[in-house]
């Protein structure tokens, strides 16, 4: 699948002004919450910023049916699917009305109702249960999948390795989005791997992959929204390795 071309078709000019504003507003959001953090009254903060389409865009090509493990850089898929900001700012600021009770560390947001997983800070525990999750969808003969975030650090951790050798044996409908912007933290790829990004990677273990341009809403969401239906109809897990093409 890698440099294959799929057609790009947005449902409606809604859905394209609704992406649009939702990437505005959370460009923003993390503006005003990286600033709080920065003054000290959160402890912590990570911002999506120059990764807003690859949120966005690609929780338009989901259902609200799909469910979603995330990393600790997606809050844009909450956003689409109806969390509010006073919602995100209860988490971040861990008061009372905070569905986690306070538990968890700022921006680790979690929301049964939204089918959106609460964020482990620990690097790629959260896909192979993407995995799972998506093997019990399709014994329930569900019209659903799963899709994992993962970054490009993840996919040199053991769990990306196995789940994915999990998702091709066992068939799962498992979206796997790799958020490829060149560093792990303060590691870059090439002290990280020397084959050609990690688009190889699923292909290795069988698994249908494509590279994307991270810059291009519309490329991500055509390329999520062919993945969803692959993954749900032909039975089978699709990697997606989101590149923002400017990183060398």
């Amino acid at each position: 699948m890698m440099g294959s071309c799929w057609p790009i078709i947005l449902s409606s000019e809604e859905v394209a002004v609704r992406m649009y504003n939702n990437m505005v507003t959370l460009q923003i959001m993390d503006t005003i919450f990286y600033e709080v953090q920065r003054q000290g009254r959160i402890s912590f903060y990570a911002t999506t910023i120059g990764e807003e389409a690859i949120n966005i865009a690609s929780a338009a090509a989901l259902t609200m049916d799909d469910v979603i493990f995330p990393q600790y850089r997606e809050p844009g898929p909450l956003l689409w699917r109806g969390f509010t900001l006073q919602e995100i700012a209860n988490q971040c600021f861990s008061n009372k009305y905070d569905n986690g009770k306070g538990r968890q560390m700022p921006i680790h947001y979690g929301s049964n109702k939204h089918n959106y997983f609460t964020v482990a800070s620990t690097v790629a525990t959260q896909v192979p249960h993407a995995v799972g999750a998506a093997y019990s969808l399709k014994m329930d003969k569900k019209d659903a999948c799963s899709i994992t975030y993962f970054g490009d650090g993840g996919s040199s951790e053991g769990d990306f390795h196995a789940a994915l050798n999990f998702a091709a044996v066992m068939e799962a409908p498992v979206i796997f989005l790799c958020r490829n912007n060149g560093w792990a933290i303060s590691t870059p790829t090439s002290d990280q791997f020397r084959s050609d990004g990690v688009v190889v990677k699923g292909q290795a273990y069988g698994v249908r992959s494509i590279r994307v341009d991270g810059n291009d809403a519309l490329a991500i969401y055509s390329a999520v929204q062919a993945a969803r239906e692959m993954a749900i109809n032909e039975e089978r897990p699709v990697l997606i390795e989101v590149k923002l093409l400017h990183i060398e």
